[in-house]
């Protein structure tokens, strides 16, 4: 196991909870010796805390371990900066759902224990990526954890397009859009689409459409190593949205072509001992539980 000495933290911004876990977080890492680093967006919500601070990226340069205290979304930024350098990320739970922050803030010095004293697992996952392009030029794309989500934006219309996968093609549709995800992105807005639960290992990407405008289009559950083509149809009258994990977003045109493929860079997720994926299943979508328990 992998020795962290450098511990680098990033917190949702906008949280007084967050800031009290950003806290004890950081007065633990002092107590046990090691060298703590703050992102420098997340220090600004720090008064007065005397730790030496650093952009993103450099994190991911510098740093051992990367300690996220939010949400998904907040461990969804950092997954995409942090692929890049290997740099592993764990992360605690500061929002709503926490499929992918699992360590709770009532267990953080325990949790956090744990993994700084080599008793962890480090999970990869496979991220997307996404590029549109317009007469052969590359006009825009994003990375994605979770999924690449083709919508009409913020218009209430139908949208064309064409789907070809490794360069067969597969159909053409008139629907509100279509769901790329990833395993990790399968308990997320795939699943609230009617997509399968896909567990982290398997190497897949599914696709699900958004309300399309036939009985028969279901999801399709395809090899990781596909690369996905989607041609934007010439008589669309909106510009469909090409959005990654929700966070950032390509506006495209009619006649544009998206290419989605796997990354060849993975995330290293750090778990701490005891994580199972059906128990946070079982947890967070209710499963197995009683009505009035």
């Amino acid at each position: 196991m992998t020795a962290f000495k450098t511990i680098g933290l990033i917190g949702r911004l906008g949280s007084a909870k967050v800031v009290e876990t950003l806290k004890r977080l950081i007065r633990f890492l002092h107590e046990g010796g090691y060298h703590v680093i703050l992102e420098d967006r997340t220090a600004t919500v720090l008064l007065e805390h005397g730790q030496q601070e650093a952009s993103r990226s450099l994190l991911g340069e510098i740093c051992d371990l990367v300690i996220v205290v939010g949400g998904d979304g907040s461990l969804l930024g950092a997954a995409r900066a942090f692929c890049r350098s290997g740099t592993p990320v764990l992360g605690v739970n500061r929002g709503r759902l926490g499929f992918l922050t699992d360590i709770s803030p009532d267990d953080l010095e325990e949790k956090v224990g744990q993994v700084l004293g080599g008793d962890y697992a480090i999970e990869e996952r496979f991220l997307l990526d996404a590029e549109v392009y317009r007469n052969d030029t590359p006009v825009g794309g994003a990375d994605a954890l979770n999924d690449v989500v083709v919508h009409p934006g913020k218009a209430v219309r139908m949208i064309e397009f064409e789907l070809f996968i490794d360069d067969q093609f597969v159909y053409s549709q008139r629907s509100d859009g279509l769901i790329i995800a990833t395993p990790t992105g399968s308990t997320a807005y795939a699943l609230s689409g009617g997509g399968p639960i896909v567990h982290p290992r398997i190497d897949a990407i599914t696709l699900v459409p958004m309300f399309p405008h036939t009985l028969s289009s279901r999801p399709i559950v395809i090899d990781a190593a596909s690369e996905i083509r989607i041609h934007i149809g010439e008589t669309n009258e909106a510009y469909p949205h090409v959005s990654c994990d929700g966070q950032t977003r390509v506006v495209s045109k009619p006649d544009d072509v998206l290419y989605v493929r796997r990354k060849p860079q993975r995330l290293k997720l750090v778990h701490p001992p005891g994580h199972n994926f059906y128990e946070v299943c079982r947890s967070k979508l209710g499963w197995g539980s009683r009505l009035g328990s």
